[in-house]
This record gives C-alpha cells, structure tokens and sequence, in this order.
C-alpha cells in the first residue's frame, strides 16, 4: 500500500467497483433480454397465433357442415348403443328400446 492510496481512496476502490458492475452487467442483461422478447412475443401474439391456426388449417382442414353434423348423429347413435349395452343384462325392454332408437335416422 503507498502513500498515493491513503491520497487517492477513490482510485484505489475502483478494480472493486468495476467488478461490482461488471457482476451487476452479467445479471441484468438477460433480464433485459428476456423482458425484450416477452414484450416481442406480447406485441406480436395475435400475429403469431394468426400464423399458429393458419398452419393449423393446412395441415387438418375444418369438416364441412354436413360433414360436422353428422358425425355428431353418428355420436349420440354409438351412446345409445353403449347404454343399451350396459342395459341389456338388466333391464332388455329398455335396451331394445335404445337399440330402436339408434337405429333412427
């Protein structure tokens, strides 16, 4: 230690602060990176998710409306079916009755 370090403490405290900073440098700059692509991401969503459901629609193209409705008739016609399935040990009327009623268009 020489005499210019009692002189000058403000030289000899600045290897530590450059440190500090450059410590404090390596902890906020990939916060701050982060916070850019969060806001990126936030600005852009309806962008990205506009692009997200239009590769969605080449890959598997929405049914037609016939299409839709009748795999919903086909739906409820295999849920009679099972509960005549499950009914037919029980309770046969019943299940014949389901049956009947799967059975129409």
């Amino acid at each position: 230690m020489s005499f210019l370090n009692l002189a000058f403490p403000a030289e000899a405290a600045m290897p530590f602060a450059q440190t500090l900073i450059g410590m404090l440098a390596a902890y906020v700059r990939p916060a701050l990176g982060l916070g850019a692509l969060v806001t990126f991401v936030m600005v852009f969503k309806p962008l990205i998710l506009g692009l997200a459901q239009a590769a969605v629609l080449l890959v598997k193209p929405r049914k037609s409306l016939e299409q839709r409705i009748l795999a919903h008739k086909f739906s409820g016609k295999r849920m009679l079916n099972r509960m005549a399935n499950e009914y037919s040990m029980t309770q046969p009327n019943f299940a014949a009755e389901l049956r009947n009623m799967a059975a129409r268009d």
